[in-house]
């Protein structure tokens, strides 16, 4: 890799993670960033590994960037930043899975992902911040939530986000 290829690979990544942390932010502002209802409009940008590796470390920089302001505090900081990690190398496995030339199924891992991890968390530790306290229903009631509203953001907005960068050309710039 050429150095201006790393030095735009770096740049973009650092966009990504600073677009990320912001969006989550603003989402914290009307208080649904953090806890078992989130809709964290940062999300959205969880499909951006479809058209470029450079998300991948961007949306994980700017998860654990964000979530410095979790209440969950450095449980969050490792296994939120660790579920949109694994989110985000999900969407870029399945970016070549397209219909009409759009990665229909990046939206997916997100949601899988935030679903199981961050409602692992939430059910375990939201109360009295101990993993003794686990149980299925909290677990189940935790995933349900937490992937419901990823459900939205992902779908609602990053299919949106997907079809925009396609339809303007940008993809093809993002790939480049």
């Amino acid at each position: 890799m050429s150095n201006v290829k790393k030095t735009r690979f770096l740049a973009l990544s650092a966009v990504i993670a600073g677009l990320y942390a912001a969006l989550t932010y603003a989402a914290a502002a009307l208080n649904l960033a953090y806890g078992p209802i989130q809709f964290r409009f940062s999300e959205a940008l969880t499909v951006l590994p479809a058209f470029t590796p450079a998300a991948v470390p961007g949306l994980a920089l700017g998860c654990f960037l964000a979530n410095l302001g979790s209440p969950l505090g450095p449980v969050d900081w490792v296994f939120g930043t660790a579920a949109t990690l694994l989110a985000a190398l999900g969407s870029w496995a399945l970016a070549h899975v397209k219909y009409k030339n759009i990665p229909i199924l990046a939206p997916l891992p997100p949601v899988l992902a935030n679903a199981l991890v961050v409602g692992l968390e939430i059910s375990c530790l939201a109360d009295s911040f101990a993993w003794s306290n686990f149980s299925w229903a909290a677990f189940a009631s935790g995933a349900l939530s937490v992937g419901l509203g990823e459900l939205v953001v992902c779908y609602l907005l990053g299919v949106p986000l997907m079809l925009l960068l396609e339809r303007s050309g940008l993809s093809k710039q993002l790939l480049a």
